[in-house]
């Protein structure tokens, strides 16, 4: 972006550089265009949906054996609460600070930085025997999560923009990346669910495991011992295909200052700015939505099948199929724009979706007919489609508000909105009595937070300051 005169660029962090005017909204038909676009877009593209392919999969893996791991270890149900609370904290403690290292220092080392920690995580959740180190392992893992969150994405419209400008198409390599993100973790779910199993198969290769390495090493570890090697995988592929433009040699003394100032004006900014309202809101009735299906999905299972094992497997083949719907509903998002006329349009009818896919677990929450067992199937589906739909254009809109130098600190104040949000949540439902009034309550939020979009935000009248950095070089 270039100012009308003859300014200096603003450097990364600078509490007194002015905002950016709203990039425009490209023509609501992007698959047009893609034949005709730079060859370093396209790359840019691809590298990001990869990356986001390899940031998930681990998680995907873990996902469904670290609960069945830690009871293995000994730990009570006390202890393994614990421990996702040390994970939840951590994360939170850190996500703006993280967000404002990335716009500081640079989106490359900050994610191999992630990539390197989730190693060490991994690696002491998979093999560890005691408190301290399962603690340690969550602790890593939280810090890695909040370093990588928003920072490939921040890195991607980065690169975009540099070469193509402004207003550049973002919508298409967003939903290409939410639907690479919903594939991995229904993949690692899958594969990180059967491999304990199969290693039960036969002649017990899980017990010789076991035993070869003294109990270090079960048939439960090894889905995060895989998790673990993808992630040496994923640094790997980070430092040597994801370029940066330059950006000024990052000192302590200018980390101090300038992460810190990025962080404020990344506050500010969604203090005074309209849309950054809205975006922060609806990540708010979007952590609730997403704390009511987690809390509220495996009792209402266990109530249906009657048993705790049949529950365990039945919601791991439901939330497989959730992750496959938000997948579905990324890829459908810049088609939901040109059918809606718009982003935030699209938002508006895709956060109603989900809604309405809330509202209809809660009509069926009372009931075991199986016709009322089908329809609440469907609104968990419409949760995930219309959430996964939602989210390209939400974070469209986003990204022509911002600049480069809060992207990222940006992404981290909308996720950490989602996390509160979501954790007070699930405080409130785990109080109100089982039935039809949580799932109620919180249909009710996200309709709320897709009415926010009923009205237009209003354009910055701030001119852009700041030149663009060279684009990097992307072959």
């Amino acid at each position: 972006m270039t100012g009308r005169g003859a300014e200096a660029p603003q450097t990364p962090g600078d509490p007194g550089a002015p905002e950016p005017a709203v990039a425009p909204e490209p023509a609501v038909a992007p698959e047009r265009g893609l034949a005709g676009e730079p060859p370093g877009v396209r790359t840019a593209r691809r590298r990001y949906v990869t990356v986001c392919a390899l940031l998930w999969l681990p998680p995907g893996l873990g996902l469904a054996s670290m609960v069945l791991l830690f009871g293995e270890r000994g730990m009570s149900l006390t202890t393994v609460a614990g421990l996702f609370a040390a994970h939840s904290l951590t994360v939170a403690a850190l996500e703006l600070p993280t967000g404002g290292l990335s716009d500081v220092l640079g989106r490359r080392p900050v994610l191999a930085l992630a990539g390197a920690l989730n190693v060490v995580a991994f690696t002491l959740v998979g093999l560890g025997t005691t408190v301290w180190m399962l603690t340690a392992g969550m602790v890593l893992m939280g810090a890695a999560r909040a370093l990588s969150s928003g920072t490939a994405e921040a890195w991607y419209v980065d690169t975009v923009q540099a070469s193509s400008g402004p207003g550049a198409e973002l919508r298409t390599g967003l939903a290409r990346g939410g639907s690479a993100t919903s594939a991995a973790l229904a993949g690692g779910l899958l594969v990180g669910g059967a491999l304990p199993w199969l290693l039960g198969l036969g002649s017990d290769p899980g017990a010789r495991l076991s035993e070869a390495t003294s109990g270090a090493v079960l048939p439960l570890s090894v889905p995060l011992l895989l998790g673990a090697a993808l992630r040496v995988v994923f640094v790997g592929y980070v430092l040597t295909v994801l370029p940066e433009p330059p950006r000024p040699r990052a000192t302590p003394r200018s980390l101090l200052s300038g992460v810190p100032a990025t962080v404020l004006a990344g506050l500010r900014l969604g203090g005074r700015d309209a849309l950054m309202r809205r975006v922060l809101l609806t990540a708010a009735a979007v952590g609730s939505a997403l704390a009511a299906l987690e809390l509220l999905v495996p009792g209402r299972t266990a109530e249906l099948t009657g048993g705790t094992g049949s529950a365990a497997l039945v919601y791991a083949a439901l939330a497989c199929a959730g992750f496959v719907c938000s997948g579905v509903g990324s890829h459908l998002a810049p088609l939901a724009a040109r059918v809606a006329g718009g982003g935030e349009r699209a938002v508006l009818g895709c956060l109603a979706t989900g809604a309405a896919g809330l509202l209809l677990l809660g009509l069926t929450a009372s009931s075991a007919h199986p016709l009322a067992t089908a329809l609440a199937v469907t609104g968990f589906g419409l949760v995930y489609l219309g959430l996964g739909a939602a989210s390209p254009n939400e974070n469209d809109l986003l990204h022509r508000r911002v600049s480069s130098a809060r992207r990222a600190t940006a992404l981290s104040v909308q996720s950490l909105a989602q996390q509160l949000v979501g954790a007070l949540t699930g405080l409130a439902v785990g109080a109100l009595r089982p039935g039809p009034l949580p799932w109620l309550l919180s249909g009710a939020l996200l309709l709320c937070g897709a009415l926010l979009w009923l009205g237009g935000a209003r354009p910055s009248r701030t001119p852009c300051a700041s030149r663009p950095a060279p684009a990097p070089t992307v072959e």
